[in-house]
């Protein structure tokens, strides 16, 4: 499938070679994958590229992975941020044990959708409440509070606040999308389990 794109970014990447300290963690995270051109374009400023790799939150803290990709894919989906939905969607949809109709829904539907069951469901309505009123009311919050504990709460807000910034980031930068990644047209009209 042709993943070709009728813009190109307003920064280009970092000319190689790259700082092998830079180098280095971009190869850990890539596993032997070409590296995305986010990191690639970061790497342009030693001191950005740095900070955001060390704001990061992929790593193994108070969330299952699926917890965290299901916050992951529906704010950058909010935000419209095909590039890093499409990175996440192919990096860990399948290890997060997320459906077809999942992601679909992540991208296009919402919590009622048939697919989600209660823990899922609070996960996007999170999501949904702080792209759409930057905050959670008390009738969220409490419903938040029988499912996780504070240092959960605590690491899904800054999960999606993260993954906000990321999506302003590389929308901004109208990065064109990584070779092979899926777009939201390819999950549009996935049925409901």
């Amino acid at each position: 499938m042709d993943r070709s794109n009728s813009y190109s970014a307003r920064i280009a990447p970092a000319a190689e070679p790259l700082d092998s300290d830079i180098q280095t963690a971009i190869d850990r995270v890539m596993r032997g994958e070409p590296p995305l051109i986010l990191f690639t374009t970061l790497a342009r400023d030693r001191r950005l590229f740095l900070k955001f790799f060390g704001n990061g939150l992929l790593d193994r803290g108070h969330l299952t992975l699926r917890q965290r990709e299901i916050v992951i894919d529906r704010t950058t989906a909010l935000c419209g941020a095909e590039y890093e939905w499409g990175v996440h969607v192919t990096a860990f949809a399948a290890a997060a044990e997320l459906t077809t109709a999942q992601i679909g829904s992540l991208a296009h539907g919402n919590s009622d959708d048939e697919c989600w069951n209660e823990d899922d469901r609070i996960l996007i309505d999170l999501c949904d409440a702080l792209h759409e009123t930057a905050t959670v009311d008390d009738n969220l919050w409490a419903r938040l509070r029988t499912r996780f504990p504070e240092e959960a709460i605590l690491e899904l807000l800054m999960l999606a606040g993260f993954y906000h910034a990321t999506s302003y980031l590389v929308n901004a930068l109208t990065l064109p999308l990584e070779q092979g990644r899926p777009r939201f047209t390819d999950y549009a009209g996935s049925p409901a389990e």
